[in-house]
């Protein structure tokens, strides 16, 4: 019952309160792993109380967290023992984690001393500590309502040698756009909401994708990369892998997107170009850079690479 509690930050009345949600929620649920909560739109805000304690001494937030936008609304003047004994229950946390869950203590005060017409003194507005967050477009059409009336498209999808000769084939066969090697290419997706926030599924090739990926590094280090990810279940999946040069290539938009790259909205700016799932002979692996608009060969561990993992839906 306590989710309908009511608290009023300046001229603003915020409710309800949502007292399961917390900073490791949080970052799950609106950024780019997906988590337990179904965001159904751009629009839709949560608000929870934490502990933060990356000063000094830790202070009580009530923070408003959305796909777009993380604003501390207020700072709530609370006891310090009160939240000093919070953060002891946390236990041992690495420096880079420092933002905390209520316990049941804090939450039994905010009840008696705060919310519902408590004391308005203990309320100190500030919107601070905004994060931009990326843009990743407009909303999609639900998979369980959108139907897709074209031709599925099925890529191959085993790991692959191909060589310089090969690339101008490769995309012509599939009507793959590439700036340089096939600028008359054109391959029309059909994404839809998969309703978890870190992925999307397009329709024509059957195709679910990270919308985000993996960070910059070796081959080895982003195989083993994916092997853990594998193990946590990303999405619900244990068979995620790179994509082949055809699937990657798939999702190439024939224009620059506001995030200067050549894809879709939906997708992050944060892995530019990444591996694929495909080595050249003599040696090299392949790359799609959606920056650059192409496809291209390099070593494969200087600079290294991102990725953006795929799964067969």
């Amino acid at each position: 019952m306590g989710i309908f509690h009511k608290i009023k930050v300046g001229e603003r009345i915020i409710s309800p309160i949502d007292w399961e949600m917390n900073p490791d929620l949080s970052f799950g649920t609106f950024e780019s792993w997906g988590g337990r909560e179904r965001v159904r739109n751009n629009d839709e805000c949560v608000y929870y109380f934490f502990v933060d304690n990356w000063e000094e001494k830790p202070k009580l937030c009530l923070m408003e967290r959305a796909i777009k936008h993380a604003i501390v609304l207020a700072e709530i003047l609370a006891p310090l023992d009160l939240l000093e004994n919070c953060v002891k229950g946390q236990g041992t946390s690495s420096r880079f984690e420092k933002s905390y869950a209520v316990n049941d203590e804090v939450k039994e005060w905010l009840i008696a001393n705060v919310l519902d017409g408590g004391d308005s003194d203990l309320i100190v507005p500030q919107v601070e500590a905004f994060i931009p967050l990326e843009d990743m477009g407009p909303s999609l059409p639900s998979g369980e309502t959108h139907t897709f009336d074209g031709s599925v498209v099925k890529l191959p999808t085993e790991h692959q040698i191909i060589n310089d000769e090969d690339l101008q084939g490769i995309l012509k066969k599939r009507g793959l756009f590439d700036k340089e090697n096939n600028p008359d290419g054109k391959f029309e997706n059909s994404f839809v909401d998969t309703g978890n926030t870190g992925t999307v599924l397009d329709q024509k090739t059957s195709l679910l994708w990270q919308r985000g990926g993996l960070d910059i590094g070796s081959a080895r280090t982003i195989n083993r990369n994916i092997e853990a990810l594998n193990k946590e279940g990303f999405a619900g999946f244990n068979d995620w892998r790179l994509p082949t040069l055809e699937e990657a290539m798939s999702l190439m938009e024939l224009e620059k997107n506001s995030k200067d790259q050549f894809l879709n909205l939906c997708f992050s700016k944060e892995q530019p170009f990444v591996f694929v799932a495909a080595q050249r002979k003599p040696g090299g692996y392949w790359f799609v850079d959606y920056k650059q608009g192409r496809a291209f060969w390099s070593s494969g561990t200087i600079p290294g690479g991102f990725a953006r993992l795929v799964r067969s839906a």
